[in-house]
């Protein structure tokens, strides 16, 4: 299972998206499909967000099952903590 959550996502981002998995919300994208085309699609998000942010979460055999990657400008960023990765925020800009 591959969740992609988009914000401020550009038009050809989106219809990318529309292209390869299923929009169950406005700009929340969901399929299923293996590591290969996982990281065909994350090659696409990563080129064309621009000023957008986008979060790719997907099933892996870790402890919390599941692994995800954040690209795009956003307060929320990965950590990790004693291999948990966790999610931090950074603090407002002025």
């Amino acid at each position: 299972m591959m969740v992609v959550v988009t914000n401020n996502a550009p038009p050809r981002l989106r219809g990318r998206l529309a292209v390869w998995l299923l929009e169950v919300r406005a700009g929340v994208y969901i399929g299923v499909y293996s590591a290969r085309t996982r990281e065909m699609i994350r090659g696409q998000v990563e080129s064309l967000i621009e000023d957008g942010d986008v979060v790719i979460a997907w099933a892996a055999p870790t402890d919390a099952g599941f692994d995800f990657e954040t690209f795009g400008r956003n307060r929320r960023e990965p950590v990790d903590f004693d291999g948990l990765k966790l999610v931090a925020f950074k603090p407002l800009e002025n």
